[in-house]
């Protein structure tokens, strides 16, 4: 069950700057279970101290001076620190926000101890509290669920993983290896990136109990939300939270989700859900020139869900509907590969990047487009489209393509990779471009594969 930020956590274990790290993410996403893998392959004696559970230990952390709270921790704990060779874990630190302020002393004071802080609702300790924040004491890291290529080392099929990893264009690929990673992409789909869906899976191969794991993390989420009911209705919450999965690949609207509610309250949800990294905006950007955040339109937005096995799980999608689906041309395969793209490029970014992701759309009487999503690459726009199936209709794409003179775009489909130069279908002016076409398991190959064949203008 090996995670991609454990080489992440190897480089900042190394820096000879070395800050405290905090880690964010959603509840259950591995966070606690790659600092205990980091600390044990690196041989670092862990001292980890649950906030939440073991609220006794707050008191410990009133000294501003870091050698007097380590003091009291090995007293406490009986266990010895010693800079250098002790990792330091503060999780649920949410339980505790007063102790996020001391970590700054931690960095000026005692640098060569390990100190890496984790909590799930982090983001509401942020908000609400008004202390001041250690600013460029600390760092932080970003995590969300395994992707697809974790997923492939997580079941065993190392191999795949390398094979696409080494894939060059135009190499052949070969279609045996492709139905393959298709049918696991499939089984991806239904499980899902949580760690323990997939740990459960690797244990008892058993879809079955791998549904009662989903099952019991989405009532986790749902009983967290007693803890916003001081700021929103906690019902209100539990509505948008069950609706929100029928809106994957749409644009966001209110009634949608709620017609008896008013807009200002289920924004005030959806913000706290944003808040728990349970859901994310994928904001809507003019895409005129880098950075795409420069042109968003907050008013306009796509929701995407925290895991897409959390997605087909609260849509009563099963694996059998998945796996009898040709291509996985479900009447809602569309939401559900574009929530998989979405959250794999939505954590593509170097996980010290807070994650974010765009969309286009223009909207006109019978001429509307839409790009499902918007990435630079370098001083690069790249447009990004995502079919369910070997087929599929780029007019948005060729739109997009004209109005904004590019001469690159990206497709997501259930074929084999390819790379083509093709004229847009437009009556006005044809425009040539650059069409990369990658299986959808091979996302996490695209920054890669869009350095080898993109052809400047």
């Amino acid at each position: 069950m090996k995670r991609a930020g454990l080489d992440y956590l190897k480089k900042w274990k190394d820096k000879k700057t070395r800050k405290p790290l905090i880690i964010r993410g959603a509840r259950q996403v591995g966070k606690s279970y790659l600092v205990r893998l980091f600390a044990k392959e690196h041989g670092l004696d862990l001292l980890e101290i649950n906030l939440e559970l073991n609220d006794d230990y707050i008191p410990c952390f009133k000294a501003k001076d870091p050698k007097q709270i380590i003091t009291l921790l090995e007293l406490k704990s009986a266990q010895k620190v010693v800079p250098g060779t002790t990792l330091l874990f503060l999780d649920e630190i949410q339980a505790a926000p007063e102790v996020l302020a001391t970590l700054r002393y931690f960095y000026e004071i005692l640098p060569r101890l390990h100190v890496i802080a984790a909590g799930s609702l982090l983001e509401f300790v942020l908000e609400e509290h008004s202390f001041s924040m250690p600013v460029g004491r600390i760092e932080y890291m970003h995590l969300g669920p395994m992707s697809f290529k974790e997923f492939l080392n997580g079941i065993g099929r190392h191999p795949l993983r390398e094979f696409i990893e080494q894939y060059q264009f135009p190499k052949e690929f070969p279609v045996v290896v492709h139905d393959e990673l298709m049918k696991i992409f499939k089984l991806y789909l239904a499980i899902g990136g949580m760690p323990e869906a997939i740990q459960v899976y690797c244990d008892t191969n058993s879809l079955l109990e791998v549904d009662t794991v989903k099952q019991s993390i989405l009532l986790t989420y749902r009983d967290d939300f007693s803890k916003y009911k001081q700021r929103v209705n906690h019902v209100r919450l539990q509505t948008v939270f069950q609706k929100l999965p029928f809106q994957i690949g749409q644009k966001l609207k209110y009634v949608n989700l709620d017609r008896n509610e008013k807009s200002s309250d289920l924004k005030k949800a959806l913000h706290l859900l944003s808040l728990a990294r349970v859901y994310y905006p994928v904001y809507h950007t003019a895409a005129n020139g880098i950075p795409l955040r420069a042109q968003i339109n907050e008013k306009n937005q796509k929701p995407l869900f925290l895991d897409v096995g959390l997605l087909t799980k609260a849509c009563g999608v099963s694996y059998a509907d998945i796996e009898m689906a040709d291509r996985v041309t479900l009447i809602n395969s569309g939401p559900i590969c574009e929530q998989f793209i979405g959250q794999h490029l939505l954590y593509a970014r170097p996980c010290y990047e807070e994650p974010e992701l765009f969309y286009w759309s223009r909207e006109k009487r019978q001429a509307s487009s839409e790009i499902d999503y918007i990435l630079s690459h370098g001083p690069r726009i790249i447009p990004v489209e995502v079919k369910a199936g070997k087929t599929g209709t780029l007019k948005s794409l060729h739109v997009f393509i004209k109005e904004k003179e590019l001469n690159y775009g990206v497709r997501f489909n259930a074929d084999i990779p390819s790379c083509i130069d093709v004229t847009t279908s437009l009556p006005e002016k044809p425009v040539m471009f650059r069409l990369l076409s990658l299986p959808l398991y091979m996302v996490e190959e695209l920054q890669r594969i869009v350095t080898l064949t993109y052809q400047p203008q």
